[in-house]
């Protein structure tokens, strides 16, 4: 999640009058006349108010409503976003800007985009701006802003905890406890150590490599693959090999970490041919995007036993229907989409 910080720097940026816009972008800096902004988080109900850090939900607002409404703005905030009644289609006709996040995503296609006559800034509080139709945003002239880097701490953290997750069975053991069971060899058979597996990452950013830093103690064979090589400094530091081709690095891997964006090459990337490819038994970690991977294929993976562990907090679309087949796979540890919404990565700097 964005910091309060980061959000508001990007507002001011891109709110304040400016003689030297282009006026390719609907006019975004023309005057200073107010805005309507309109904010898509989800609803953190009883929660909300247990935390007074916790800014990234409805009730929080990102932490900046006093800010914008000082500034002469209409701040509207909603969960409310997905059907054709929604609050959100309410106010796309007149809104000029439209904050979302990756874990509540407003999805802003290329209808919508076309509805939105006073539309001028889409702001990504996190991560990611694969929710938008980006062809259609660049040919309406509007501006696609993300907070990058304001929770890759956070991500590659949780990252190395489902990996341990996964390697060492957990999941079993804990659901053994809540149900009362006492049953060691249920859980002993298919647990193992980190030390000495070789763990992939397809995606050497930010976040792929502070994974890596990370799990350079544990003693793996560290791999990556991405478009250019990291600095030699680095690979040194984490001991990481580089891996030009994806398709070679995969079936070396015990363990595979997606680390890379959702574009349109890389949706349903990871199809039943793809996976058929991995080692027998791989365990896999996605907190990138769900769409990356081919649904079903994962799920029937996991039933099979070619894939022996999947997790991860991102799932298409979000939120997850209640049929959702990796709900129900076996050997899953997934999780809503958090990994990225932890207070450390929501807390407000002094900004003003």
């Amino acid at each position: 999640m964005a910091t309060r910080k980061a959000v508001v720097l990007g507002a001011q940026s891109l709110l304040r009058s400016s003689s030297t816009s282009s006026p390719s972008i609907r006019n975004l800096h023309a005057s200073s006349e107010s805005k309507k902004i309109v904010g898509v988080f989800y609803k953190a109900n009883e929660y909300a108010s247990m935390n007074p850090n916790f800014v990234g939900c409805a009730e929080g607002a990102l932490g900046i409503r006093d800010w914008l409404e000082s500034q002469g703005h209409q701040y509207i905030v909603t969960d409310d976003k997905d059907s054709p009644n929604s609050e959100l289609e309410k106010h796309i006709p007149d809104l000029h800007v439209l904050i979302s996040t990756p874990f509540h995503p407003a999805y802003v296609t290329a209808e919508r985009i076309k509805k939105a006559k006073n539309l001028q800034l889409l702001l990504t509080a996190g991560i990611g701006s694969d929710h938008i139709d980006l062809k259609a945003a660049a040919a309406a002239g509007l501006t696609v802003a993300e907070v990058t880097g304001s929770n890759v701490v956070s991500v590659a953290e949780d990252e190395l905890m489902r990996i341990l997750i996964l390697v060492r069975n957990f999941v079993p053991g804990y659901k053994q406890v809540i149900t009362g069971d006492w049953n060691v060899a249920a859980i002993a058979h298919r647990a193992y150590d980190l030390e000495g597996k070789t763990v992939g990452t397809v995606g050497a950013g930010r976040i792929g490599r502070l994974l890596l830093q990370r799990l350079k103690p544990f003693n793996c064979n560290l791999l990556y693959h991405d478009r250019v090589k990291m600095d030699s400094d680095l690979e040194s530091q984490t001991g990481a090999k580089y891996e030009e081709d994806l398709d070679a690095m995969l079936p070396k891997c015990d363990i595979i970490v997606i680390n890379m964006p959702l574009t349109e090459k890389t949706a349903g990337m990871f199809n039943k041919e793809k996976i058929a490819k991995l080692k027998k038994g791989v365990l896999i970690v996605n907190n990138a995007r769900g769409a990356i991977m081919d649904t079903q294929a994962v799920a029937d993976a996991c039933s099979s036993g070619h894939i022996a562990g999947y997790s991860g907090d991102v799932w298409f679309p979000q939120p997850a229907p209640k049929d959702h087949p990796w709900r129900y796979m076996p050997n899953q540890a997934m999780t809503p989409h958090i990994s990225g919404t932890t207070i450390d990565a929501q807390v407000c700097f002094s900004f003003i």
